[in-house]
């Protein structure tokens, strides 16, 4: 299916290219220029509902209001003027660090102060006028990721690498009180003390605080280490805990008896992103991540509640009033945990109350949000088994289409890495290490969401990403992100009457990491990428208007603020680390305005668009122009390991060899192998030596400079790169 799909035609069968936007429209009316994409706006939208709160002057959490809308109300800057935005401010918040720390803390503004902390764990207020830091205060020195403080009762809300909640005072940063969580048994009597966490991993404290009405809302992460995942609300006055929800039920609580055993204890199900919060309904939204194992499902059969859902719970109470769950027993790492975008849509003559949910499947599931049903419908399909995964025999699809297509596609600029087993969505594995589409880190992961009322769109920004999954049993590496692939990714936009994209707009870069995007009443919406490049686009057709070049990868959201009739934008850039592992890393707290005349940073060195081998190369003298196959490269002993290996991603003995132009450089599968092998360069194709049996050498003479990958045809997660100088 996917090896035959061209990515521009895979929603509808037409697609018009406007600009280096791909409008979809229905067969029957092909769209030919931006204008047309500009006409099929989603309108009208009703008013939303003032409960959410608005962004105008101040934007007091992170993705704006208890929405998560991502939207600002000002319009000051807008279409016509935004080429004439210029640096108002620049400043390095931990002195030009360009330390490997990932910095994902969206700022949040209130009263012309912004509010942003750093993963060197300190805490910063600092002036939206004129870039002045007021105050700094270091929470600790264990890193964690950090995506954004809460505002509330005068009070900064930030978490910290340790595991404590910190209330700060907002005028001064001082410590007004601290509350460690995740303790051993903590508020579950399921739980053993003398185990930990129910005997898995302790986990960590992620996501932005949301303060509301009296509670902040903290999250967890620690999945991929067995931590039993929980969703926290406390006392933002006294930091008591006032309920706890478990992502893995206890005995007697609804949904244990979708867990085998006592697989629960360990069952990951982790909050790592905000939740949404509806006032009038009293009901905060919170996705939940995978099951633990990740990749591994034959210990754990059932669905596993509640990792892969949405859960509506009650904002007082941590009481379940609904949940809906994406993928059943999940071993795709499909977690879909994104914070979830609350709006009234109209559709037909019926304005609806919608909750977004996605989607790092490639679609969106649309829910009502007083029932959790899908308002464009939901249907179980059958899908492939694997009964040793234990699988469960139908998967859920919502009405509508896909924004990214759920198939590996050789048409795509990201092609899936030759000699794997492929397979479209939600096809199982066992020992083979196969690629699937969307895959780990790829459709829409984490990055924050906007909608906007005067579009009626739904943006996001996406990755282009095949995964390689097994299940690691034996020393076998799960290859989420196969030696040597490309990536790419874009930005769409989804009209949520219909669940369908309107508009796709893909790029060079991955765009599901943290790339949030702001959109204005000012019709413009903002966006940042890896190579450090603040974009400006038109949000009706995606266009660009202007660009920046902010020193370091975006990995947050822009937001926007006013001070005395000024707009600004502004945008916290430092880097971060996926699906690039090179994103280049900083410090870099911006703000923008309307002829400011602080200049751009310099370009940094951007990342490598390929998943890069990043073991030390090794001279091609030093191992006589040779490389053994099926081997592991001894480096202590500077020559191939003694034992063939079959399971591991760097069985190329060297895996990363440089050698100058006109060498012969010779690849041999070794007689004390057992199994054929072989070396196939990818995607180029400069050289194949076939399967080699036992004691059967390949030659090849690399008359070109370049960096050229290849693998093994027969275990192809085995990957090498030579370099030609």
């Amino acid at each position: 299916m996917g090896e035959s799909m061209d990515r521009r035609n895979f929603l509808t069968g037409a697609a018009a290219v406007v600009g280096g936007t791909v409008a979809f429209t229905p067969l029957r009316t092909p769209a030919a220029n931006a204008e047309a994409a500009s006409s099929r706006l989603a309108l009208p939208v009703p008013p939303q509902p003032t409960a959410f709160g608005a962004t105008g002057r101040d934007f007091p959490k992170v993705c704006g209001n208890y929405g998560n809308q991502n939207h600002s109300t000002l319009r000051r800057i807008d279409r016509g003027n935004v080429r004439r935005l210029g640096g108002a401010w620049h400043v390095n918040l931990e002195g030009g660090s360009t330390s490997a720390r990932s910095q994902q803390s969206t700022i949040v503004a209130q009263d012309g102060v912004l509010y942003v902390q750093t993963g060197q764990q300190n805490v910063f207020a600092v002036d939206g006028r004129t870039g002045e830091v007021k105050w700094k205060t270091n929470v600790g020195s264990q890193q964690t990721n950090m995506r954004g403080v809460g505002l509330g009762e005068g009070l900064v809300f930030t978490t910290s690498g340790s595991n404590i909640v910190y209330a700060l005072d907002q005028k001064t940063g001082a410590v007004v009180w601290q509350r460690e969580l995740l303790v051993a048994g903590e508020g579950d009597p399921n739980c053993d003390p003398q185990e930990g966490q129910c005997g898995g991993n302790r986990g960590g404290l992620a996501g932005a605080i949301v303060y509301f009405d009296g509670l902040i809302y903290v999250g967890t992460e620690g999945s991929t280490a067995g931590a039993r995942g929980r969703a926290y609300a406390l006392d933002a006055r006294t930091g008591e805990i006032a309920w706890t929800f478990w992502g893995p039920p206890g005995p007697g609580e609804f949904g244990n008896d979708t867990w085998e055993g006592d697989t629960w204890k360990t069952g990951g199900v982790v909050c790592w992103i905000h939740p949404a919060i509806d006032p009038e309904l009293g009901l905060v939204y919170w996705t939940f991540g995978n099951p633990y194992p990740r990749t591994n499902g034959s210990t754990r059969g059932g669905t596993n509640l509640f990792a892969n859902c949405l859960v509506a719970i009650d904002a007082k109470t941590g009481k379940r009033r609904w949940h809906f769950q994406s993928v059943h027993h999940d071993i795709w790492d499909f977690d879909n945990v994104m914070a979830p975008v609350l709006a009234d849509v109209q559709i037909g003559h019926r304005k609806r109350k919608v909750v977004v949910y996605g989607s790092k499947v490639g679609m969106f599931y649309i829910l009502d949000r007083e029932t959790g049903k899908g308002v464009h419908g939901i249907t179980e399909r059958p899908v492939p088994q694997e009964p040793r995964q234990k699988t469960w025999p139908t998967q859920p699809f919502p009405g509508g289409e896909p924004f990214v297509h759920q198939s590996p596609s050789f048409h795509d600029s990201t092609r899936p890495v030759p000699y794997y087993p492929t397979g479209e969505i939600f096809t199982p594995f066992w020992d083979d290490a196969t690629i699937l589409f969307p895959g780990a880190g790829g459709g829409a992961d984490w990055s924050y969401m906007s909608f906007s009322p005067h579009t009626g769109f739904v943006y996001v920004g996406y990755g282009l990403v095949n995964s390689s999954y097994s299940n690691t049993n034996g020393g076998r590496v799960n290859t989420a992100r196969p030696l040597g692939e490309y990536f790419s990714g874009g930005i769409v936009a989804v009209d949520p009457r219909t669940n369908k994209p309107v508009w796709r707009k893909e790029g060079e870069w991955s765009l599901a990491h943290g790339n949030g995007i702001l959109t204005t009443a000012g019709r413009v919406m903002f966006q940042g990428g890896p190579d450090g490049v603040l974009h400006a686009m038109d949000d009706a057709t995606g266009r660009d208007l202007w660009s920046w070049q902010c020193g370091a990868g975006v990995h947050t959201s822009p937001v926007s603020y006013e001070i005395d009739g000024e707009q600004y934008i502004a945008v916290f850039a430092g880097g971060s680390w996926l699906p690039y592992p090179d994103i280049p890393k900083g410090d870099h707290l911006w703000a923008f305005k309307l002829n400011g005349k602080v200049g751009p940073a310099p370009a940094p060195t951007p990342p490598s668009k390929r998943n890069q081998i990043r073991t030390a190369a090794v001279a091609g003298a030093d191992a006589n122009n040779t490389v053994t196959l099926g081997r592991i490269w001894d480096s202590a002993a500077g020559a191939p390991g003694g034992e063939e290996n079959t399971v591991a991603q760097n069985a190329m003995s060297p895996q990363n060899m440089t050698v100058p132009v006109g060498t012969e450089v010779t690849f041999v599968n070794p007689a004390g192998n057992e199994h054929s092998h072989g070396a196939a360069s990818f995607f180029e194709h400069v050289f194949n030596s076939g399967r080699l049996k036992p004691g059967e050498a390949y030659k090849h003479t690399f008359t070109k400079r370049g960096e050229y990958f290849y693998n093994d045809p027969v275990f192809p997660q085995s990957t090498g790169k030579i370099v030609v100088q």
